[in-house]
Parts: C-alpha cells; sequence; structure tokens
C-alpha cells in the first residue's frame, strides 16, 4: 500500500513550510517514528517522523516551499526492509561497463553584434536593478539581442570595484524561512512604531556579591542550575511592569490590550538563527524557576528542538547582547509587544559612590519602546525601576530573605 505523507500544520498561523533538509534518500526503507526531513517554517525548525515503516519516495526537493497539506513523499508499507544494515538502494545495483569518455569541442559561437536593444531591461529587470541600486550598463543581457531579462537582474550582483589580486569568491545562498520571516518583522518594528530607546546604567557589585556567597549553594541544591543573571534581570522586570503596566501592553488597531500576566520573551541565538521563546507567567517563578525554564528553552533552541508554542506570545522581551561583548545598542521590539530591555556587557568603571570615586562592576541598560502607547514618564520610569530592583536585590528582590527567596 502507498501511503501518502503530508505536511502537518505546525501552528494555527502557519500556512507554508520549506523543506530544509532531506534526512534520507529516495529509495531508502524508513522506520516509522524516524525523523525523515528537516522543514522550516517562520517560526521554528520542525522535525518531520515518518508515519508508518517502508519504502521512501520523495516528491519535494530540499529548498522547495510546500503548503501545509501537501504530499512530500511517498512511503510503500509494502516495502521489504533489506537484510543487514545495507541500504535497499545497494540491493539493486548492478556492475557496469565503464564508460569511454569523448570529449567533442564545439566552436564557440561569436557573440551578439550589439543593437538598440542590448542592454535594456524588461519593465521587471529595471524594477529590480533600481531596488538593488545598480545601473543597467554594469548588467550582461541574456535575452533576445541582448536584452537585460528579470532573471539577469535577480542574479545581479553590485560592482565591487577594480580587482587589486587576492582571493575574490562570493557565494549566493538562499535564507531559511526562519531568517526571512525576522527580517521582514525587524523591518516592520521599524516602519510601524513610533520605537525610541531609553539607557541607563546598572551597579552590579550587589548582585555579584549575592551571587558569589549563594551560586555553589544554588547549584547544589537545585541540581545544577546555575544561578545567573537572567533571572535577577527577570525578576526585575517582572516588578517593574507591575509598576508601569503601560509597558506591559500592546495595540490593536484603536484599541489598548492590556495584561495582568508577565509572559518574558528570551532572545536567543538558536543554529538556525534568532530565536525568542517565551517564559510564561514569570511574575510568579521563583530564582529556580526562572533559571530552569531559561535553561530548558535554551537546550531546546540550540538542539533544535523549539517548537511553535515555544516562541508563541509574549509581552515583553529580554535580550543579552552582552554576551557576545556589546557594550551598547538599541534593540528592536518584538512586534506585537510594546518594549524591549537590552542587557551589555559588563565592564569596570570609575564612579562617584559618596563623594569619592570608586571602581565598580558596571552594565548600561536600554530599553527600546513604542511611543505610540508608552510615554517617556512610563519609559524612564520603568527603566529606574529596574536598575533600582537590581542595585538592590536583597531588599527589592529578595525581601531580606536570601536563603527563602533562592529555596535553599
Amino acid at each position: 500500500m502507498i501511503l501518502e505523507m503530508k505536511v502537518p500544520s505546525p501552528g494555527e498561523s502557519i500556512k507554508e513550510v520549506e523543506i530544509a533538509t532531506w534526512l534520507v534518500k529516495d529509495g531508502d526503507y524508513v522506520e516509522k517514528d524516524q525523523a525523515i526531513a528537516e522543514v522550516d517554517s517562520d517560526k521554528a525548525t520542525l522535525e518531520l517522523p515518518a508515519e508508518a515503516s517502508g519504502i521512501i519516495t520523495l516528491k519535494a526537493e530540499e529548498g522547495d516551499a510546500v503548503a501545509v497539506g501537501a504530499v512530500v513523499c511517498h512511503i510503500d508499507t509494502d516495502g521489504v526492509k533489506p537484510a543487514g544494515d545495507a541500504p535497499v538502494a545497494e540491493a539493486t545495483k548492478t556492475v557496469e561497463a565503464p564508460k569511454v569518455e569523448t570529449k567533442t569541442e564545439t566552436p564557440k559561437a561569436a557573440p551578439a553584434a550589439a543593437t538598440y536593444a542590448s542592454g535594456t531591461p524588461s519593465p521587471a529587470a529595471r524594477k529590480i536593478l533600481d531596488e538593488k541600486n545598480i545601473a543597467t550598463t554594469s548588467v550582461t543581457g541574456t535575452g533576445k539581442d541582448g536584452r537585460i531579462t528579470k532573471d539577469d537582474a535577480v542574479h545581479a550582483a553590485p560592482s565591487m570595484g577594480t580587482p587589486t589580486g587576492g582571493s575574490r569568491g562570493s557565494e549566493r545562498s538562499k535564507l531559511s524561512m526562519l531568517r526571512r520571516k525576522v527580517a521582514e518583522r525587524l523591518v516592520a518594528a521599524k516602519n510601524e512604531t513610533a520605537m525610541l530607546t531609553t539607557f541607563n546604567e546598572v551597579n552590579m557589585t550587589p548582585i555579584n556579591l549575592i551571587r558569589n556567597e549563594y551560586k555553589d549553594a544554588f547549584k547544589a541544591k537545585h541540581g545544577g542550575i546555575g544561578l545567573g543573571y537572567m533571572s535577577f534581570f527577570t525578576k526585575a522586570v517582572t516588578r517593574a511592569l507591575k509598576l508601569f503596566p503601560d509597558v506591559n501592553s500592546m495595540m490593536d488597531g484603536d484599541h489598548k490590550i492590556a495584561f495582568d500576566f508577565c509572559d518574558i520573551s528570551i532572545a536567543v541565538s538558536g543554529p538556525k538563527g534568532l530565536m525568542v521563546p517565551v517564559v510564561r507567567n514569570a511574575e510568579n517563578l521563583t530564582f529556580r524557576g526562572v533559571e530552569a525554564d531559561i535553561k530548558r528553552l535554551a537546550l531546546k533552541a540550540r538542539d533544535g528542538q523549539i517548537t511553535v508554542d515555544d516562541m508563541t506570545g509574549g509581552t515583553f522581551t529580554i535580550t543579552n547582547g552582552g554576551v557576545f561583548g556589546s557594550m551598547l545598542s538599541t534593540p528592536i521590539i518584538n512586534p506585537p509587544q510594546s518594549g524591549i530591555l537590552g542587557m551589555h556587557n559588563i565592564i569596570e568603571r570609575p564612579i562617584a559612590v559618596n563623594g569619592k570615586v570608586e571602581i565598580h562592576p558596571m552594565m548600561y541598560v536600554a530599553l527600546s519602546y513604542d511611543h505610540r502607547i508608552i510615554d517617556g514618564r512610563e519609559s524612564v520610569g520603568f527603566l529606574v525601576a529596574v536598575k533600582e530592583a537590581l542595585e538592590n536585590p536583597m531588599e527589592l528582590l529578595l525581601e531580606n530573605n536570601p536563603k527563602k527567596a533562592l529555596e535553599l
């Protein structure tokens, strides 16, 4: 019996996926539930398991965009599993006589004589070249009488100047569906929101003192989960969101949607690009709960096991460019959210403390927000509240009882 395997729906809003990689070859024998392909959606990369055991026939190529519900392969459930580990493809091999290759040289056609049409782009080609800011004179047309076709324009690359020696290779590759969606959302955020960024700095000494005193006991008590900076920042953010609820809201046409819960999106860098999984109801989690959830989501993103549901929703985002060495940045809002907090690297700098110059580990923090829904008072007040909690964590985050708050 021939079984048609169709693309399952990864999520309600996803109508199309892209075949990223086939994990099997045409004609292979596959077992039921064996991963046969990786498919990219605009939110995540998912594995496609075989629905039955049998001989597989591929019906789509890598890189093809296929609609949800479309047939991507056939599985012949009557197919016989090959003996041992030999693949089916090898079982039917026959010995072929070596082929003798004969090379025949054909005279090269003389270049077509230039005409009035040479170098003239079609309307579609002209639009593409204008968008790329490429002059028509730098493109060689392959159409009739030397006309520039749409395909010529699509593959045209801007001039890189006169070479002076050394390697000057280049490679053109198609962006993954996830990368294209991220690019689309980032451009939309810049074009469709009144985005503004406010900055402050945080003295990290109090947090460092707490971590240095309790991190070993925390790790031993909670099964290897570390006491990192993200739990302090997440707790500080959820506290500030309660004080300034406009930052925890979003626009929907002419209406504002306010949330009484804090779903914190954590931007992480995965093998397929930027991913933003969500820590649900972070306001109710302890330090251990926040650290455990972030570790779980980060491992899933790293291993390519993140799901669409893991990245759906979120009312506010935290991104940490400091892990890559960034000192200062203006993070871009994650639509339809209205705010994003940017963390940065920690650098020892001299600051004034009680009229004296002291050296402390300092971090710049940035809040990008949608000015259509958040005013300056709320945005600055929110960031100051985050700063206050991070610089006085014992009182504002640990309630003067660190062992209870850290569940030691």
